[in-house]
């Protein structure tokens, strides 16, 4: 008995790609284990002990102290957005270039082959919001310079809350060294009290700068660096996207399949914004038809 055959979706369809599972940064992971571990195993080399620098009290001046200045500098809604960002250190969620440029030429090939029409169905399952609002926008007829006028701006309008989340532990990295004085400061200040005693005063110098350490290490070793991982995700982020929207609109435009995987291929290679020592960030090569950038823009704008 032959078996019944079963409903197949036309070969032409392009299927949705799947939103793709969180993936470890390893090297998050890596560089604060290998930070720990150099620093601490130094002290211990040089014969000094753990509960050397174990010192609850100044902990809790550094880390009372840094957020709560943090806190009052940053609006509610940047904070918890922000705080919701740092999931992000550790983990990267966004899918890479190449997944991206698949889905979108299987989306090109079908819309050459039958027309944007045909692209009714498929760009209400698209898994990324953002390409499925360009490609709706697409299919509804928008006129092309309005369809990229739209999600330019979105895409600006992203980056900006999203650079300004990463700022927040940029700015508690700043703070972080100088709530770490005030802490040894504190601690001199009862040294001060026990100048009698000289074994005390020895102890409590000690002591006192414990929280020194603390605030520079918290800076230098997790705030910062944090930080800058954060600013590296909305990077690759905004070049996603913004390779997406040129797909899209070469999908617009009737471009051949082949010609629009040739231009969106170049964006694999284009490397997110670095920052500079003095927090600028410097812009990678603009593409043809990619929209203006600034140069330089200052870290803190």
């Amino acid at each position: 008995m032959a078996d019944t055959p079963k409903t197949r979706a036309p070969a032409s369809a392009a299927a949705p790609v799947k939103t793709p599972r969180a993936r470890m940064d390893l090297a998050s992971f890596g560089g604060l284990v290998l930070a720990l571990t150099g620093i601490l195993g130094g002290l211990i080399l040089e014969g000094g002990k753990l509960r050397d620098v174990s010192q609850l009290t100044a902990a809790m001046i550094v880390l009372g102290g840094t957020f709560g200045a943090t806190m009052l500098s940053t609006p509610i809604q940047v904070l918890m957005g922000a705080l919701k960002r740092f999931f992000h250190v550790f983990v990267d969620k966004a899918p890479p270039p190449e997944t991206a440029i698949e889905e979108i030429i299987g989306y090109a090939t079908k819309a050459r082959k039958g027309g944007l029409v045909t692209l009714e169905q498929d760009a209400d399952r698209v898994a990324n919001p953002f390409l499925r609002k360009a490609l709706n926008l697409a299919v509804d007829g928008t006129d092309l310079h309005e369809l990229r006028k739209m999600m330019e701006l979105e895409i600006e309008l992203e980056e900006r809350r999203s650079m300004a989340e990463a700022r927040v532990f940029e700015s508690a990295g700043g703070y972080s060294p100088t709530i770490g004085i005030i802490g040894a400061v504190l601690g001199l200040i009862q040294v001060m009290k026990n100048l009698a005693n000289i074994e005390e005063v020895g102890h409590g110098i000690a002591v006192a700068f414990v929280a020194t350490v603390y605030g520079v290490a918290l800076a230098n070793i997790f705030l910062l660096p944090a930080a800058n991982k954060m600013k590296a995700r909305v990077e690759a982020e905004i070049k996603l996207k913004e390779l997406m929207l040129e797909g899209v609109v070469g999908i617009v435009e009737g471009l051949n399949p082949k010609l629009i995987r040739s231009k969106l291929d170049a964006y694999r290679s284009v490397a997110p914004l670095q920052a500079d020592a003095k927090g600028a960030r410097t812009a990678p090569v603009k593409l043809a038809g990619s929209r203006p950038r600034a140069a330089m823009a200052p870290a803190g704008e």
